[in-house]
Order: structure tokens, then C-alpha cells, then sequence
């Protein structure tokens, strides 16, 4: 930046953002000048919005032979296109969509189906249950009909 013609370091005393760079440092600077709004923060942040509002689409079950007898069980406009994505973060490309079915109000039919199993699972772990697939897919039945 430059100030009077001379150009000036954020920890300049003449910069306009020094005393918010002493304060709370470089981002807090960064953000001032509006650097970290970038355009593709606020799409991605437009996006997130759209598929929050996005009420329908499928309660799905996940499962990984990594993790014997631990199933996933979450929500998503496209079961298939959101198991695809859980593949790019293992080498072996071994998760499997062990059941979907489609929700018309899909946080409240996952949220229904996770309250479920946490009465019967062994374990959860946030989205992932301790319970074998064929007993998850029961507790499923006739959610969202």
C-alpha cells in the first residue's frame, strides 16, 4: 500500500491497518481489505445456502470394510453422487451405498432414523454407528412413507 506516496508495510506505524494488524494480527487485516472474501467463498457460501434449502432427497446408509460393522447414515440430494464423493478419500475406493431411500423432508427423516439407532447401536460416533447394515436397514423401514 502506499501512504503519501511512499509505499508502507501493514507494520508501518503510517499504515491505515496497523493498529488492527498490533491487535489482532494479519488476518484480521486480510479480512479488513477484504482479501478472504473472495468470490469463490461467496459462491461456495450461495451454494451451501441453496442445498440447505433444498428440502427433499435421500437418507442413505454408507458403509467401509475398514471399519467392520460401522455404518454412516446421513442425508443427501443425491445418495449415489455423495457416496462417489466419500471414495475420493480412500485409496481402495471401497465405500459401498448399502441402502437410500427418498425423503421428502430429508434432515428431519435422518434425524428420525439416526434417534433409532442410537437406541439400539453399540457405539455412534457423530454420523457413524456400531450396528450391523441389514439391522440399520430395518430400523429405516417405513420412515418417510
Amino acid at each position: 500500500m502506499t501512504v503519501g506516496g511512499y509505499r508502507c508495510r501493514v507494520g508501518n506505524p503510517r499504515h491505515p491497518f496497523y493498529n488492527l494488524y498490533m491487535d489482532k494480527g494479519m488476518i484480521a487485516v486480510f479480512k479488513a481489505m477484504g482479501l478472504l472474501d473472495s468470490a469463490a467463498e461467496r459462491i461456495k457460501k450461495e451454494v451451501l445456502a441453496l442445498y440447505d434449502k433444498h428440502i427433499e432427497g435421500y437418507v442413505y446408509i454408507i458403509s467401509n470394510p475398514a471399519w467392520p460393522d460401522w455404518i454412516k447414515v446421513g442425508m443427501a440430494i443425491d445418495a449415489y453422487d455423495r457416496c462417489n464423493g466419500y471414495q475420493t478419500s480412500s485409496p481402495h475406493r471401497d465405500y459401498v451405498l448399502e441402502h437410500s431411500f427418498y425423503s421428502h423432508n430429508r434432515r428431519k427423516d435422518e434425524s428420525t432414523v439416526h434417534h433409532k439407532l442410537e437406541n439400539i447401536s453399540d457405539g455412534r460416533l457423530g454420523e457413524w454407528f456400531k450396528i450391523p447394515v441389514a439391522d440399520a436397514i430395518q430400523c429405516m423401514t417405513g420412515i418417510s412413507k
